[in-house]
Parts: C-alpha cells; structure tokens; sequence
C-alpha cells in the first residue's frame, strides 16, 4: 500500500482584468495534485495549489520544482496516508502554504471515495447554500457600476468593493449612489483596502467611509505594521477585519501574539493562503476564544479549491456571508456542482468536467 501523486499544471484565464490595489491579473497559474494508493488506484483525491503572486509566500519562482521534489519523494519513499497525513505536520511544509493546503485537499478527497465531496454536511449534500457577498471589482467607475447593478439584479444582500485604486472621492461617491439605492437595513457593504491607505491617513478615511454605514474594511494599511493596525482597530468607526495580516504566521505563539495585540474585530481566512483547512480551523479556535468574528474567502481559486473551502466552511454554523463567489471568473474553470442563486452558494448535482490530464 503506497500512494502516487501526479502534478497538472493549468492556466486559469479570467473573463476581465481583476483589479486591487496590487495591480490587474489576466490570468492565474494553478497546479492540481492528483493523489491515489496502490491498493486503490482507480479512486484519485485531487487538491489545487493555486499561490497568488505578490501575495502568497509560495509564489516562488521554485514553486513547480517543489512540486515535483514533493512527487517524487512520495514515490521513493512509499509513503502512505497515515505518513502523508503527518507530513502535513512537518515545518518545511509550512514555508509552502497553497501545497500544504492542496495536498491535505487531495488525501481527504482520496480517503473519501475520490469524488470531490470531502465533508458530509447540510452543504455537500445539497439540503442548504451558503450566504455569499457579490465581489465589486475595481475599475473604471462605469466598470464598478455595472458589476453592483448586476450583483444587486442577481438578489444580492451583501456587496463586497474592492477600493484604493481610484481617486478617493469618486470611491466615496459609488458609495453614496449604492446607499442612495438600498439603505443598511436591507444591504450590508464591505470594503476592502488591501493595504491601500497609508497609515497616517487612514483614520481620517474610516471616518469618511462610516458617513455610508459600512458592515467592515478589510486591511486598511499594509500587513507588518502591527502598532499602527492596532491603534486603528482600537479607535475606527468601522470594524477592521484582517487579512494579508495573516499570511505567513504559522506558529501558535505567534497567532496568539498578534490577535492579543492588535485585538481586530474581524479576521478573514483564506486556505491557499495560512495553509489549509485545519490550518483555518485553528485560527478559527483561537479568534472564537477571543470573541472575534470570522469568515472564509477564496484565494481566487478554481472551482477545485473553491469546492474545498465551502465543504470545510459548511462545517461551522455560519451567521454572515462568506467571500466564496468567485467561481464565474474564469473563462476555462472546471465545470462543478456549485450554483450560485440569489446570493447563496449551492452544492447541487454531481457534475464535475474532467481535469486537465494527469501528467
């Protein structure tokens, strides 16, 4: 009994230049892992590894190599699941979060039968949706106006707006067309910054920005300037949720330290990013044990890991929307089960397009 793991690379090409405060992506490199055993080898777990660049610390020129290293130290080594599952526990993984996290997607996926339903929940089951936010892009205003009047067409109580690419004032003024059209009872708006402010004028623009009764702002300021976040989540008018902020502190002491410190009122979650599924669930812990709120977000994903996240998401009671809409974006995603229908995320039917072929 030993496993066998196989790496397809994929070029994800998107539908429209997707734009944050980091500049436009038109497409997204990704790598399946493709997992069997020997004792079983008609039954394949397939995990994405999909690292964001300028963002992930696994979007490294040595990516594919150690890609490769990976699969072919499965092989000498005759590894099983029991050794891959420890593996999963091992430091050096650590320093490669998006593997970490495809690898632990494609054991499950194995150890369940191979047919991408990786948690027996309300959600996989097709008995309950999962509340989504309706992700704005930043753009051209015209570009940014349609995207909401087509979000709020489609049944959307919950818009999220990426900001900090256009003049300040024309952001500030989509948001007063928005509130002119449907009020904070009956639509929530998150805004996210991806560290777009600078730290000495980010006060004065959350003070701006509550004048429109905004549900949260993500990453106001950069990661890695943990006095001035905590000073800003400390005194802001509207919640701060973290996100970059996250990335790359893999040790509990240091997750302890920096929500002790910083005491955020909301953190956001991305597997591809802190390095997997129980890697989000203890972030989770710990953010619960201090009151702090929480919800999940893909890392612009295919439907693979996107199909992975909201199973394990469905594991939780879940009381706001999830950042999980992602899976239209792409002009050549793998056609899935997942629907979106008025601003819920459905599991429904069992149509998967078969992958890119293994390598």
């Amino acid at each position: 009994m030993s496993l066998r793991l196989t790496v397809t690379p994929h070029q994800l090409q998107f539908k429209f230049d997707a734009r944050t405060s980091r500049g436009a992506m038109r497409t997204h490199q990704v790598y399946y892992l493709h997992l069997s055993d020997s004792d079983e080898p008609e039954v394949i777990g397939v995990g994405e590894c999909a690292p964001l660049p300028g963002l992930s610390i696994d979007a490294r020129p040595d990516l594919e190599a150690k890609l490769g290293q990976l699969a072919a130290n499965v092989a000498a080594r005759q590894l099983t699941a029991n050794d891959l599952q420890q593996m999963l526990k091992f430091a050096d993984l650590r320093e490669w979060p998006a593997i970490r996290f495809a690898l632990e997607t494609a054991l499950l996926d194995m150890q369940q039968g191979g047919n991408k339903r990786l948690y027996a929940n309300d959600f996989s089951e097709g008995r309950a949706g999962i509340p989504i936010n309706g992700l704005i892009w930043m753009g051209e205003k015209n570009f940014m106006q349609e995207q909401i009047r087509k979000k709020l067409s489609e049944g959307y109580t919950c818009l999220k707006l990426k900001i900090g690419s256009l003049d300040f004032a024309t952001e500030l003024d989509i948001l007063h067309q928005i509130r002119e059209v449907a009020g904070p009872e009956d639509l929530t708006i998150r805004v996210d910054a991806n560290g777009a402010f600078a730290p000495d004028e980010a006060f004065r623009k959350l003070e701006r920005l509550a004048r429109y009764s905004l549900h949260s702002i993500e990453q106001p300021i950069r990661q890695g300037q943990p006095e001035q976040m905590q000073q800003l989540c400390a005194y802001t008018p509207i919640p701060i949720a973290l996100d970059e902020e996250l990335i790359g502190v893999q040790e509990t002491e240091k997750q302890v330290e920096l929500l002790d410190f910083i005491k955020p009122q909301y953190i956001i979650l991305k597997p591809t990013l802190v390095g997997g599924m129980q890697a989000s669930a203890d972030w989770i812990k710990l953010a619960e044990e201090r009151s702090i709120d929480w919800w999940m977000t893909s890392a612009l994903e295919s439907n693979i890991g996107l199909n992975a996240i909201s199973q394990f998401t469905a594991n939780y009671t879940i009381s706001i929307p999830q950042g999980l809409g992602t899976g239209q974006l792409y002009h050549n995603n793998i056609d899935s089960p997942l629907q979106i229908k008025k601003g819920w995320l459905w599991y429904s039917g069992d149509t998967w397009r078969e992958l890119p072929e293994q390598a």
